[in-house]
């Protein structure tokens, strides 16, 4: 991938995120304004408060973030959480939750891979542990089909990522280098156009033809779809097995040293949010669409809704071994300078609650706290 293209290219690329923290997750209009926090009471008659009086846990309105939305429409984390208080943040995009994550404005968050992988780096492996497993798929390469047929038509078409170094940026550079493809990981030109263009306006610069196509998180893909676009390439068929981590459960480290008592019941609310996604579906996906409308005023349509919430696997295992490989993507690319991702996990209670359910412990591919 960065045959040809010069240092000096890659070293602007690392510059470029290194300031402004665009390692970010995926969600839904990334560049809108943070909502304020929400405070849910504490349901006191369900069991005694923990070590901490009050949990603030952020999250996306995003179906990628289908754990933390059910989870909470449908009060399992409360549950778990007897009486101690939930207080909920929503976030438009990863590095703005890592800001809070770090700053102590948040204590558990549901954050991608890329924003998790460069708040552990660059707080020297001191600011955060993954915790939990939650979402895998749910990313698609959608294009106008009446001007990309294939994918050997992809030279000299403009293709549209969320944002410069974020998730679905990475898996795009990565996969046009496989294809022979050469692009300048900093501007995004070169064979193929890769143009950072914001989720929230990417259907419209379809529609207008600024752009031919998108490698674009759901919901994203489906609205694109239901403008016209098709569905030309699944990122699951690109991973063993078809998974590949797009969500995870971070903790800060503090808070997981200070409250692991509030951190292990926050991860059975969420394990149990995960079965009861598997188990009814359809409630389910009510459930997360509720909550979406809830935080941001407006629903999913059905035509949106019901492919893009098929094409996410909902689970508890974190999958490290794909985010060690998604950070190998991005070095290879030029847009992170090889990270040292040694304790990024701590999955010594999601394994507790899951051996409590009788099911297998999950591993941490090495990555493990020792």
């Amino acid at each position: 991938m960065r045959r040809g293209l010069g240092r000096a290219a890659a070293r602007a690329a690392v510059a470029v995120l290194a300031v402004a923290g665009l390692l970010s997750s995926c969600g839904y209009g990334s560049r809108a304004h943070d909502r304020a926090p929400a405070v849910l009471p504490a349901a006191g008659t369900v069991g005694p408060k923990l070590s901490a009086d009050t949990v603030r846990i952020g999250y996306f309105a995003n179906l990628t973030h289908g754990t933390a939305l059910v989870g909470l429409q449908k009060g399992l984390f409360q549950k778990e959480l007897g009486g101690t208080a939930i207080r909920t943040q929503v976030f438009n995009a990863g590095p703005s939750a890592i800001e809070a994550l770090n700053a102590g404005a948040i204590d558990i968050g549901w954050i991608g891979p890329s924003p998790a992988i460069n708040g552990y780096a660059r707080s020297g492996g001191k600011a955060l542990r993954i915790v939990g497993g939650s979402a895998s798929g749910g990313v698609k390469l959608v294009v106008n089909p009446a001007r990309i047929a294939s994918l050997d038509n992809l030279r000299g078409k403009r293709i549209a990522t969320p944002q410069l170094g974020n998730t679905q940026d990475v898996a795009l550079l990565h996969y046009l280098a496989g294809r022979g493809h050469r692009v300048d990981p900093a501007s995004g030109a070169g064979d193929v156009a890769v143009v950072r263009t914001d989720n929230k306006v990417t259907p419209n610069a379809y529609t207008s033809g600024a752009v031919d196509g998108a490698w674009v998180p759901e919901p994203t893909a489906s609205r694109l779809v239901a403008l016209g676009a098709k569905v030309l390439l699944d990122e699951r068929s690109l991973w063993p097995d078809g998974r590949f981590v797009i969500t995870n459960i971070v903790v800060s480290q503090r808070f997981l040293a200070a409250h692991p008592d509030v951190v292990e019941a926050v991860l059975r609310g969420a394990v149990a949010a995960n079965a009861y996604i598997g188990a009814e579906p359809e409630r389910a996906k009510a459930d997360a669409d509720a909550r979406i409308r809830q935080d941001t005023g407006k629903a999913l349509p059905p035509e949106v809704l019901d492919p893009a919430w098929r094409s996410i696997e909902f689970l508890d295992d974190p999958l490290a071994g794909t985010l060690r490989a998604e950070a190998a993507h991005a070095v290879a690319a030029g847009l992170l300078e090889s990270p040292d991702l040694a304790g990024i996990y701590d999955l010594t209670l999601l394994n507790k609650v899951l051996k409590a359910a009788g099911r297998p412990a999950v591993p941490d591919a090495g990555l493990g706290a020792r």
